[in-house]
């Protein structure tokens, strides 16, 4: 049993070889790796609403993927995706409204209306965020990526009841800190750039989510965080 502040242990990644654990069968698994982002919001999300015990992790390695994923799990074969009553879903940020929606637990969607409207309207440029981000690893990192840090940084302060996107800790900041997480450390480590130079309210977000242990227990080791983005992203660098 993994209770708060206590880490859990992982199951190891499931590759080519592995059998496949049962389907269908009652458990709810979450299909996950270890290393990717966007599954990364689905499983804060279960430790947040302390549902360790409720939800099953399978890590699948995804440069060894197992065949029978694709064939009898998961067709798109991208995780996450989530087995939950006799149905396979997927899309990260959908399994975080499911989750919040169907399972026990502290809801990380506000229903104040202010703060809908607004998490949605940040919500909607997640994914622009993540490119802008992606995109800026091909020419001057430093300079491309900075408009995407200062809209972050723009986009919290809207509400005063704590250091958050809305405020308090949302769905919002579980979107987008995975993504911070990685070019963070790979800013500091490859380019010597601090993200959060001049932009203090970023530099707070950071440092209060460091405190939330449902997001600390996911978080990767920075060295195999840089060593990922060299390999993949950076080897003209």
């Amino acid at each position: 049993m993994a209770t708060a502040g206590v880490q859990e242990v992982l199951p190891p990644s499931l590759t080519s070889n592995s059998p496949q654990p049962p389907l269908f069968d009652g458990t709810t698994r979450l299909y996950t790796s270890y290393i990717c982002p966007f599954a990364q919001r689905v499983w804060i999300t279960r430790n947040y609403k302390g549902l360790q015990d409720k939800i099953e992790l399978v890590g699948i390695d995804l440069q060894n993927r197992p065949a029978w994923y694709k064939e009898k799990v998961y067709p798109e074969n991208k995780v996450p995706s989530l087995e939950h009553n006799g149905k396979i879903l997927g899309e990260s940020l959908d399994l975080i409204k499911y989750l919040d929606a169907n399972f026990e637990g502290p809801s990380l969607i506000p229903t104040d209306p202010a703060k809908e409207e607004y998490g949605e309207q940040v919500i909607a440029h997640v994914d622009t965020f993540t490119k802008d981000l992606f995109t800026s690893l091909k020419g001057d990192a430093v300079q491309q990526a900075s408009p995407a840090f200062d809209y972050l940084e723009n986009a919290l302060g809207k509400f005063d009841d704590g250091p958050f996107l809305l405020g308090q800790f949302s769905w919002v900041d579980v979107a987008y800190i995975p993504f911070v997480e990685r070019f963070q450390t790979v800013f500091a480590d490859v380019f010597k750039h601090d993200v959060t130079e001049g932009r203090p309210k970023l530099a707070a977000w950071i440092e209060e989510l460091n405190k939330i242990d449902a997001y600390t227990h996911t978080k990767n080791d920075p060295q195999e965080i840089i060593n990922l983005f060299k390999k993949r992203f950076l080897s003209q660098q």
